[in-house]
């Protein structure tokens, strides 16, 4: 009974650590005017990239863990550096809203660039079974939730942040991305 207990509270805190860059790229992308509508299908997609991402990873296997964890480190990088840069442009122009929203196509880049971390966890977990099963779907829920969390603290904060939140929430992303590309 113990070892299980510490196995789900293992579980638990893998899920929290992935989920932190959903919450941290939530709380960049909540600054752009979302409803909240919007914000619920981003947490759940995000939710279900956390999901098939690792079971990804897990089914391409543990011998190529290193090879492709540190490309898919770079591309999640990358992908949020490119939504930062593209939210700070936008707040400088003044059209109406940012040229990526994630909407759509913009949806599935964005919850793309927080879920590639969670392709490289599943690449060195390898194995796939029963506790395969939970371990992706503790991922997927805790991203799902800790996404929602991020985004409404965002929405919070565009309120007292005004027209300069879309430049804030860029440079979170721009700063996320940069950190997952040369410190980790």
């Amino acid at each position: 009974m113990t070892g299980m207990l510490g196995e789900l509270m293992t579980l638990l805190l893998m899920a929290i650590a992935l989920g932190m860059d959903a919450f941290s790229v939530g709380l960049g992308m909540g600054m752009i005017k979302l409803r909240m509508r919007q914000i619920f299908y981003i947490g759940v997609t995000i939710g279900i990239f956390h999901v098939f991402m690792p079971l990804a990873g897990m089914l391409i296997g543990k011998a190529l863990s290193e090879q492709f964890g540190s490309i898919a480190t770079l591309v999640g990088g990358l992908l949020l550096i490119m939504l930062g840069v593209q939210m700070m442009l936008s707040s400088l122009q003044k059209e109406e809203g940012p040229l990526i929203t994630p909407i759509g196509a913009g949806l599935i880049v964005f919850a793309l660039s927080v879920s590639l971390d969670s392709f490289s966890v599943g690449l060195s977990l390898g194995i796939y079974g029963a506790k395969t099963l939970l371990t992706v779907i503790m991922f997927g829920v805790v991203s799902m939730f800790l996404t929602w969390i991020g985004l409404l603290f965002g929405r919070k904060l565009q309120g007292w942040f005004g027209s300069y939140s879309e430049a804030l929430g860029g440079s979170i992303l721009l700063g996320f991305g940069l950190k997952l590309i040369f410190f980790t």
